[in-house]
């Protein structure tokens, strides 16, 4: 099938069935002609560019990213070439020895502290709306898709409506829904939600992905009622951690180590007396910090529940 989008002209012969797709990249016979440019916002050390990168087949070709964290850009362009810039996103944006590169992809997670959960100041958070310069980027780049991801909290809320508008004032159709890691194999189950847009097609044709992989837990509950998303026609059960680094050898040390990935980063640590105890407090397979806040909140960091959200430092 044959797509053709709007300025940049763009011609990609795709397959008509998502799982064709899936199949092809996992066998490693995705090897498309054409590279699309790409821009990540916010993209941290570039975690979202690598699930773009031929290291989990795909090939796009990364031109331009932005993050506020100095370390990250650094980490970045060490990894995915020099183009990663530093700064404010609002402030390059006034910037005008900014120029923002032609693409035809953008990807990204604006800050996610204004609609989680753990943040109890979010109602006023200025972060929930740094939407706006990354649909300003899309726009300014000539994009023809772009894909933004965010805490699950995210879809229904006001500004889930708002992005949505913006989205077809600027000439895309648009798809959202929260996905779960763990339906497509990573061993975590974890919860994100994801908005697609895109000017030559209707993304809702392909997304939500299908489910790869399912619960072996028959009294699994699923967190969010999200509307049932087919399976592919050979899924597997649930990836445990085990089964994902059960082959490594046992941590050594608690420094990174001149080591070969991923043994360079895998290393232990010593936990804390009081550490130990929030430990001891939450023993039961699946229990987290809400758990620990109900059964020992003298255990729990105060910052937890002061502001919501664990700091750096935070004991």
């Amino acid at each position: 099938m044959l797509l053709k989008a709007e300025e940049p002209q763009l011609l990609i012969n795709i397959p008509s069935m998502d799982e064709e797709v899936f199949s092809m990249r996992i066998r490693g016979k995705l090897r498309p002609t054409l590279r699309p440019r790409l821009i990540d916002l916010f993209s941290g050390a570039g975690g979202m560019t690598l699930g773009f990168s031929p290291f989990l087949g795909h090939y796009f070709e990364p031109v331009w990213a932005n993050d506020f964290n100095t370390y990250a850009v650094e980490t970045y362009n060490a990894n995915f070439g020099n183009h990663c810039v530093p700064g404010d996103i609002v402030d390059l944006l006034r910037d005008p020895a900014i120029t923002i590169p032609r693409a035809e992809v953008v990807i990204g997670g604006p800050p996610c502290q204004g609609f989680s959960l753990l943040n109890k100041l979010r109602n006023d958070d200025h972060r929930k709306q740094l939407w706006r310069p990354f649909m300003e980027v899309v726009e300014r780049s000539g994009a023809s898709i772009f894909v933004m991801e965010n805490v699950p909290q995210l879809i229904g809320s006001v500004e889930h409506q708002e992005i949505l508008e913006v989205a077809v004032e600027l000439g895309f159709s648009a798809a959202s829904a929260r996905l779960c890691a763990a339906d497509y194999g990573v061993p975590q189950i974890r919860w994100r939600a994801f908005i697609i847009g895109c000017r030559f097609t209707d993304p809702k044709s392909v997304f939500p992905p299908k489910r790869t992989n399912y619960p072996s837990d028959q009294n699994h509950r699923r967190a969010f009622a999200e509307r049932e998303v087919p399976y592919i026609s050979d899924p597997r059960p649930y990836k445990t951690v085990k089964e994902a680094i059960g082959d490594l050898k046992p941590p050594e040390g608690t420094e990174i180590r001149d080591e070969p990935p991923p043994y360079d980063l895998h290393f232990g640590r010593n936990p804390s007396p009081k550490s130990l105890k929030r430990y001891l407090a939450i023993p039961e397979e699946g229990m987290n910090r809400f758990d620990l806040q109900k059964r020992a909140p003298h255990l729990t960091p105060e910052c937890w529940t002061f502001c919501g959200t664990p700091q750096v430092g935070c004991s």
